[in-house]
């Protein structure tokens, strides 16, 4: 193997840089440097960076790795191609360092230890033999990867369906929370609104943002998480953000204009101070800026309270003016939802009835009166009519 050609090789790669920085391919390149340069001790610790950096990422080879993360790749390369569009000079950079990195995830680790045996002095030896081996192997091809990107996308939002939003950072849920048709209790026509609007997001046309309020425990939350099952949904993309984070939201907006897929941002039990931060850039989202709000994003709010926006006594004194402009600022940030769902708790009928729902699913023996006498006594207690209620009683039972 022809280390000196191998390195050369990989300080070429242009298209896909992004893989440069990351870890396995930081302790690859070193191992190559070292064996190219004849630094034997430097050679073997990156040769056990190596296999450290493999296992952290659950891969047993170099070609395994560079197959995933070729696949998931956010260079520009990859975009290109999920967008549909073509650039010969970029395509011609990617097909080389296919190259490269084939040539890399082709060596096998006999060579590797043949050259550290080499480079080392023979009190190594029994180090070297007792070495682990990772599996070589060359599981991708330029022309997989390209039709690969066209087809399913490319880079994290086309891997994962649910994401948060941290601290300008965008982490993927790999096993998000998803409520299922069979777990959403009641509201059958408030979910049709809020699957329709979604649907129709899902078209590519442009839709209203969505406001989900009324008493806690009623599946607001819910009814958006499950949005993820609904079918034909595989494009739909939901990201959660904390109330008190929102300041890097448009910038997050911008970068999602132009991709393939669609995007909920999705802010859970929403309530403001009237001179909180978050309440001004959520306004500013809601009633874009110099830039307009993508077609292809939705921006889905849950909370308890109708306007949002916590009111105390002092911004109601004053005179009538006063008054009025207090009411009108509290009302403006929910009035730019488009959509208002309102959720509100069962009366006594629907509770009892979802409770005798929930008892045969969950195959409660009691008989219905009994079982509607301990239900309302378990209301009276929790002072709440809710399909939360309603689950949480049951279990109690189970």
């Amino acid at each position: 193997m022809n280390f000196k050609h191998l390195l050369a090789a990989l300080q070429g790669i242009s298209a896909y840089k992004d893989l440069l920085a990351q870890p396995v391919m930081v302790s690859a390149v070193q191992l190559t440097r070292c064996s190219a340069q004849g630094d034997g001790p430097g050679a073997l610790e990156a040769y056990t960076d190596v296999l450290y950096q493999l296992s952290l990422a659950g891969s047993d080879g170099l070609g395994h790795w560079l197959g995933q993360a070729l696949r998931w790749s956010e260079g520009p390369y990859p975009l290109l191609c999920e967008a549909g569009r073509r650039a010969p000079v970029l395509e011609q950079a990617a097909r080389r360092d296919l190259s490269a990195f084939a040539l890399l995830a082709g060596v096998d680790c006999e060579q590797w230890i043949a050259q550290l045996s080499l480079l080392l002095d023979p009190d190594y030896q029994d180090v070297l033999a007792g070495l682990p081996r990772w599996r070589s192997g060359v599981p991708f091809s330029f022309e997989g990867l390209t039709e690969l990107y066209r087809r399913e996308g490319a880079g994290l939002l086309s891997r994962y369906r649910a994401f948060c939003w941290e601290a300008g950072t965008l982490i993927p849920v790999p096993h998000p929370d998803c409520p299922s048709a069979d777990d959403l209790l009641g509201y059958d026509r408030q979910r049709q609104s809020v699957i329709h609007n979604t649907q129709t997001l899902l078209s590519g046309k442009p839709v209203n943002n969505m406001l989900l309020y009324g008493e806690s425990g009623t599946g607001k939350s819910a009814t958006v998480k499950s949005l993820l099952n609904l079918p034909g949904s595989e494009e739909l993309r939901i990201i959660q953000a904390d109330k008190e984070d929102l300041s890097g939201l448009p910038a997050l907006i911008r970068t999602l204009e132009g991709r393939r897929q669609k995007f909920i941002l999705f802010i859970d039990d929403l309530s403001f101070d009237q001179d909180s931060t978050a309440y001004s850039v959520l306004k500013t989202i809601l009633e874009g800026g110099v830039a307009r709000r993508p077609d292809n994003v939705a921006v889905y709010a849950t909370s308890n309270r109708r306007h949002l926006v916590r009111q105390s006594l002092a911004q109601r004194a004053g005179d009538e003016v006063d008054r009025a402009e207090a009411i009108r600022e509290t009302t403006s940030l929910a009035d730019r939802f488009g959509l208002r769902v309102l959720f509100q708790g069962l009366n006594k009928q629907e509770y009892l009835d979802l409770v005798d729902q929930l008892a045969a699913r969950y195959h409660i023996t009691l008989s219905p009166e009994e079982l509607h006498e301990k239900a309302v006594a378990w209301e009276r207690y929790h002072g709440a009519q809710t399909p939360r209620s309603a689950l949480q009683f049951i279990l109690s039972l189970s």
